[in-house]
């Protein structure tokens, strides 16, 4: 009895694996554009997720500004009733009236006065962006040569 030695296959065979495997796997080209693809879609996603995050981070700014602007004003509001305590209860130790409201007054003026040539002499402290305009004149010398 004798055993085939070799198992032979069809041209039509061989021609079907062949456009099987040649339609299966795509071609370099097709890979490249199919990355340059999902590399522009990822783009835009990321671009439309750092634009949603920003507006959100503007809407809790928004609010929080606003809370703490009102805030603010109603604590203005309650020093300027508490100043008004104070110079009646000037008043109620014996003073004159012009008398108590004129040394809260002057009390405003001194602090006024002092927080002013704080922040004039810290003013003058204040320096540009030095650094960074060094390093945007050393970018722009490297790109001349």
């Amino acid at each position: 009895m004798a055993f085939p030695t070799c198992i032979t296959m069809s041209a039509d065979y061989r021609d079907h694996m062949a456009l099987t495997t040649k339609n299966s796997e795509p071609g370099l080209v097709e890979l490249v554009r199919s990355a340059a693809a999902d590399t522009t879609e990822l783009v835009k996603q990321q671009i439309e997720l750092t634009k949603t995050e920003i507006q959100q981070s503007v809407k809790t700014a928004g609010s929080s500004f606003g809370l703490l602007a009102v805030g603010g004003v109603i604590l203005g509001l309650g020093l300027i009733f508490l100043l008004v305590t104070i110079a009646y209860v000037l008043v109620q130790l014996g003073l004159q009236v012009w008398a108590g409201f004129g040394i809260v007054t002057l009390f405003l003026f001194i602090v006024g006065a002092i927080l002013v040539m704080l922040g004039r002499k810290r003013a003058k402290s204040v320096q540009g962006a030095e650094r960074s305009m060094a390093a945007l004149e050393a970018t722009k010398a490297t790109f001349r040569g």
